[in-house]
């Protein structure tokens, strides 16, 4: 015979489940809540679907990269002020793209620069 699996949560989190079936169990004295688990719907999958097929509302921003050796390359932790400089970002307008700030790091990237232009020139211009 067949039973559907069950699923643990805590006593908060049973209370935010919204349409899922909330069963109290005594279990060695203390009480628990214990719900089955559910499979998703036609209408879930349906939402997430179109969900998955928007296209992005904004670019993501570029990651930096810095040199280590003959042709290779880590990701650093963000761009450089002499980078941005050189790109024709401002400090402001950086944070408010969201694009990762290292003042630390000292010298521009060829290969930086040039994503940042392109990520300026395309965020300027409307989807």
């Amino acid at each position: 015979m067949l039973t559907k699996p069950k699923m643990r949560v805590g006593r908060a989190q049973a209370e935010n489940l919204s349409g899922s079936e909330s069963i109290q169990v005594l279990e060695e004295g203390v009480e628990r809540d214990v719900r089955e688990m559910t499979t998703w719907h036609k209408r879930d999958w349906q939402q997430f679907y179109e969900l998955a097929r928007r296209p992005w509302r904004k670019h993501r921003p570029p990651r930096p990269v810095y040199p280590t050796g003959l042709n290779r390359v880590l990701p650093a932790a963000g761009f450089s002020l002499s980078e941005l400089d050189d790109a024709g970002v401002d400090l402001d307008q950086a944070e408010s793209w969201g694009l990762p700030v290292d003042a630390g790091r000292i010298g521009a990237y060829g290969p930086n620069v040039t994503v940042l232009r392109d990520f300026v020139r395309s965020s300027r211009q409307p989807l």
